[in-house]
């Protein structure tokens, strides 16, 4: 694969991940058969781990760039680091949230 396809491939993932959660929460929103909590429960882990191939892929790409004089879509592995580690923060953030819920939910 060349540098473009897989900065194209880390975009692609860091893009769901970012929008994993979102996705989730309006899922829950409008279907009165999903909850908010299941829902978040599934969609942070599922884009925690869609983060991480978003991350492999933009270190590939990177790696990939790094080899050629002509740097060609450079901009393309910028934008899919964005998005990678946006994603990955946005799952942390989200698995912080449900510990501290589920931490009140116990003691009280």
């Amino acid at each position: 694969m060349s540098s473009s396809r897989e900065a194209r491939l880390a975009v692609v993932l860091g893009a769901a991940a970012v929008l994993a959660i979102p996705i989730a929460v309006g899922a829950a929103a409008f279907s009165p058969k999903v909850e908010l909590l299941q829902a978040v429960y599934v969609a942070v882990p599922v884009a925690f781990v869609i983060g991480l191939a978003a991350w492999s892929a933009y270190r590939r790409a990177r790696a990939k760039l790094e080899q050629h004089v002509r740097r060609a879509g450079e901009r393309l592995v910028r934008a899919a680091r964005l998005l990678a580690f946006a994603g990955i923060y946005l799952a942390l953030t989200g698995a912080l949230a449900l510990g501290f819920y589920g931490l009140l939910h116990i003691t009280s």
